[in-house]
């Protein structure tokens, strides 16, 4: 079934690494917070069986009054750290100003 491919095909292995039990366990280990949404699907699962997901890379999450921005990098074996944080920055900045942006209801033409 379609919750079935669902289920064993999260999490991605883009996010979170390979091999996935072992990426998973370091991840718990080293993150100071739980992902919650981010690198989580995000679509429908129709009654008919049928299923249009997509993967939350880049999510924003108002709690307590509090906005949680969540983005990432891709690493692997040759990745410079720096580089990777500035890529992460660079991605959260960009939802963050998205966000200004609808909450000042300006419009890029």
């Amino acid at each position: 079934t379609a919750l079935d491919v669902l289920k064993s095909t999260l999490p991605v292995g883009t996010l979170s690494g390979a091999p996935k039990v072992r990426a998973m366990q370091i991840i718990d280990e080293l993150e100071p917070v739980k992902r919650g949404v981010y690198g989580g699907a995000m679509g429908y699962l129709g009654w008919n069986n049928s299923m249009d997901m997509a993967i939350a890379i880049r999510t924003a999450l108002v709690k307590d009054g509090q906005l949680h921005v969540q983005a990432g990098a891709g690493i692997v074996a040759d990745s410079d750290p720096d580089s990777e944080w500035e890529e992460t920055l660079t991605k959260a900045k960009a939802l963050i100003r998205a966000l200004q942006m609808a909450q000042n209801k300006l419009v890029i033409e």
